[in-house]
């Protein structure tokens, strides 16, 4: 068996765990914290749990359909 068809047969790496956590975390705390920036003065007078009601299905979506599309896409040879 030549070198080229046993890596042809060799499982595939399995991505860290981690690391997409980690890469994660680097999407999405920009993403919060200008988020809170930008809402904060806008609904000053509201409670916490309406201004995060208003905050976190953005940063859902943009999770959902942005950051992690663009990791898993972009950023897998990282992983």
């Amino acid at each position: 068996m030549s070198a080229t068809s046993a890596q042809a047969t060799a499982p595939a790496r399995s991505p860290s765990r981690l690391r997409f956590a980690i890469f994660v975390f680097l999407g999405v705390y920009p993403l919060v914290t200008l988020g809170m920036m930008v809402v904060q003065p806008l609904t000053a007078d509201w409670p916490l749990p309406a201004r995060t009601l208003l905050l976190v299905p953005v940063i859902v979506v943009c999770m959902v359909w942005g950051i992690i599309p663009f990791i898993q896409t972009r950023l897998r040879r990282f992983l």
